[in-house]
């Protein structure tokens, strides 16, 4: 299995295939090869700033020659007008990293900034914010990093570090129990038992009967109004870690947490969000 940093070398390695080709003619034919220039990244509107490290990656792939001063880190709130970092080295480099740089710099801010604002939210509560796998193709460990950074907390990363049986799984194995009966002689079978398990519950029935089986790490109620999801938090009473999924949104989330539950998981953190506006700028 390939590490994070591989996989990040893989995306810009893509990144810079699609967009640079076989050369960038334009700054070929209009800067001289030793033009040597400064560039600023400037917010141009208020959120949360992601991709600092992300940013350093991209412009040192490009040329590690070129020099970077940071001025705002990861996490911080921005305004337009603050300058995030400047750079300096080539011209030529800055202009052929400057397009992939941004478009990954304004995804993860987004994000980050997406994330704040529902976690913001839920002051106050002990419930926290989860991500889940609705990512940009290639970009999840990027956005899953952004969703932390805005204070958000992280699902499982893909399909690999966790078993989460959903509705199909169950209905597909011939119902609950025999789902979650069999993902546990696969982990035992496998040398897997550090997996945790979670199971999509659909109504209380589904979860006493997670109850009564046992071994399992996290009930999720799915698709639950927020009566039920409180009379759901009780019958759990604890016994497991609870998360609730499905038809959320910004308005009802706080609804949903003053119920008890321990995660909220909200698919808008990464596939619904819009980048946050910035440039970056000869100086």
């Amino acid at each position: 299995m390939k590490t994070k940093d591989e996989l990040i070398d893989a995306l810009l390695d893509l990144a810079f295939a699609e967009d640079i080709g076989d050369g960038d003619h334009t700054t070929l034919s209009t800067i001289p090869a030793d033009a040597m220039g400064r560039s600023r990244l400037i917010i141009k509107e208020k959120g949360i700033l992601a991709g600092i490290d992300i940013a350093e990656k991209v412009l040192h792939k490009v040329d590690p020659s070129i020099k970077m001063d940071v001025f705002v880190h990861d996490g911080a709130e921005v305004n337009p007008g603050d300058i995030a970092f400047t750079a300096e080295g080539p011209v030529r480099s800055l202009l052929v990293a400057e397009r992939t740089m941004l478009n990954i710099m304004q995804r993860m801010s987004g994000v980050a900034t997406m994330t704040r604002r529902y976690q913001d939210q839920l002051k106050g509560l002990h419930t926290k914010v989860l991500d889940t796998r609705k990512t940009t193709p290639g970009m999840r460990m990027l956005e899953k990093d952004a969703v932390r950074i805005g204070g958000g907390t992280n699902h499982r990363i893909g399909l690999f570090d966790m078993i989460l049986i959903k509705d199909n799984h169950e209905d597909f194995a011939g119902g609950i129990a025999e789902a979650v009966e069999r993902a546990k002689e696969y982990c035992k079978a496998n040398g897997k038992e550090d997996l945790k398990i979670e199971v999509e519950c659909r109504n209380l029935e589904d979860i006493r009967k997670v109850l009564e089986i046992g071994g399992v790490d996290r009930i999720m109620f799915d698709n639950f109004t927020p009566e039920l999801t409180r009379e759901a938090v009780a019958l759990v009473d604890g016994k497991v870690e609870t998360e609730s999924s499905g038809g959320i949104t910004f308005d009802t989330l706080r609804d949903y947490g003053e119920t008890g539950v321990d995660y909220i998981s909200v698919g808008a953190l990464t596939h619904s969000v819009k980048g946050l506006d910035m440039s970056f700028k000869a100086f």
